[in-house]
């Protein structure tokens, strides 16, 4: 179904989510009292832009892609997305955090490491409320934060496919689960020389500010240890969520794995017990509010709604309007740019199983994917390193190129910090700092 609609849908169909795109990217800089107070009204604007006249035009076939991708995409993106943010918020680091360049450093790194066990946006919201905490008397600030996202809700998590979505879903396609560690070569690539130049930037900033006044130092502590188990049940429940299987249900008319469903439950019944469980202290403390969820959940309705026809245009491959971007996938390095390009304004995860399945159908041809996935990781194991490493990596791009980014971006925002706009956030920090880095990789790997 899919397949014949991507092939007649021509390019004018994603002008919707241009359009959604650009709200976020422009309302914010010109019309921020605007954004703030409309932002849901711009979003369902958008939203029914494209609705109204897919569905009219294509009928069955549009609203079924619509049905689809809320029930099959959007619900379980936003249930582990809230899932991950209450739980997370219930965990309290306590002690004196001084936001000196070393200690943030060691944030970074420390987040950096975490998550590809517990995935982006976990290790995210676990911990930049106490980074943001440690630089609450600093007055450069928004760096910190964006290299946060760069390290901690990116890169971070290239090594396992708990670590982010489209590594997971190479997972459920034959990729063995430890097969990605083989990219932590290319993730010290672009981690290492991140953490420098954040310590460097960092530094120079910190000397130009008055020194903090001294004060008792308060051992590190933590408090909500409870949360930890909710935690660690959330990565199970999603880890066991592509290894069991309990056959599919239909939910009107779109298939679904019945584990998914279950999944999706024990996530909201470990949110609750989190909420139930947890200290209105510790909620106090880490300056808990639905504020950041909302505008994500709210925001990424549109964007996953407007993308359906450039989602179903990329999966037609060289029979839709875009393939001429398709066609340009031939040498690992292509794959490595065409994947995180995309990845950087789409859902990375749909952009690399797209790619993916384009490696398999040009490197394979007419060989079964149980049989083309074992030559893949092994003969042509850099084709499948460069779509991991494009999708993950890439994702740091933009605000809108991961969900954590997104939500971090809130967050801090919402404690008082002055982020970058959209486009500021990449001619200032992803262009100049990432790209080259990205290069570096390109050269060195593919």
């Amino acid at each position: 179904m899919g397949h014949d609609l991507g092939s007649s849908l021509s390019v004018w169909w994603t002008l919707p989510f241009a359009g959604m795109l650009l709200s976020i990217a422009l309302f914010p800089l010109f019309a921020p009292r605007f954004w703030h107070h409309h932002f849901p009204s711009v979003t369902a604007f958008w939203s029914l832009a494209l609705a109204a006249p897919f569905v009219a035009i294509h009928r069955g076939e549009a609203t079924h892609h619509l049905i689809e991708v809320i029930f099959a995409d959007y619900l379980p993106f936003l249930i582990i997305l809230w899932a991950l943010y209450t739980v997370a918020s219930g965990i309290l680091v306590t002690g004196t955090l001084r936001g000196t360049p070393a200690q943030n450093t060691l944030i970074l790194l420390s987040g950096t490491v975490l998550a590809s066990w517990i995935g982006t946006t976990g290790a995210s919201i676990v911990l930049i409320r106490p980074l943001i905490r440690a630089i609450s008397h600093r007055k450069r600030r928004a760096h910190v934060v964006v290299f946060f996202i760069f390290l901690v809700s990116n890169v971070g998590g290239l090594l396992t496919p708990l670590g982010d979505p489209p590594l997971f879903l190479g997972f459920l396609h034959g990729v063995p689960f430890f097969w990605t560690l083989h990219l932590l070569p290319m993730m010290l690539v672009v981690a290492v020389p991140l953490l420098a130049i954040f310590y460097v930037v960092d530094s120079f900033y910190y000397r130009r500010e008055a020194p903090r006044a001294s004060h008792t130092q308060e051992l590190m502590g933590i408090r909500g240890w409870q949360n930890f188990g909710y935690l660690a049940g959330i990565v199970g429940a999603v880890f066991l969520s592509g290894v069991w299987k309990l056959g599919t249900v239909n939910v009107l008319g779109v298939e679904r794995e019945t584990v998914g469903l279950v999944r999706d439950v024990v996530l909201i019944v470990l949110g609750f017990l989190s909420l139930k469980t947890t200290s209105p202290a510790i909620h106090e403390a880490n300056q808990f509010s639905w504020g950041p969820i909302r505008e994500v959940a709210i925001l990424f309705a549109g964007i996953f709604v407007t993308m359906i026809p450039a989602i179903v245009i990329l999966r037609a491959g060289a029979h839709g309007a875009l393939r001429p971007v398709i066609d340009l996938a031939r040498e690992p390095h292509h794959y490595f740019w065409l994947t995180g390009g995309l990845s950087s304004f789409l859902d990375n995860a749909p952009t690399y199983l797209t790619f993916f399945n384009t490696a398999l159908g040009g490197l394979f041809p007419g060989v079964a994917e149980a049989d083309a996935v074992p030559q893949l990781i092994t003969v042509q194991a850099h084709y499948l390193q460069a779509i991991s490493a494009g999708a993950v990596f890439m994702g740091a791009n933009t605000y809108i190129g991961n969900a954590p980014n997104f939500m971090v971006k809130s967050i801090a925002e919402e404690a008082g910090i002055e982020m970058p706009s959209f486009f500021g956030y990449m001619i200032k920090y992803s262009i100049p700092v990432l790209i080259p880095l990205f290069l570096l990789v390109m050269f060195i790997f593919f």
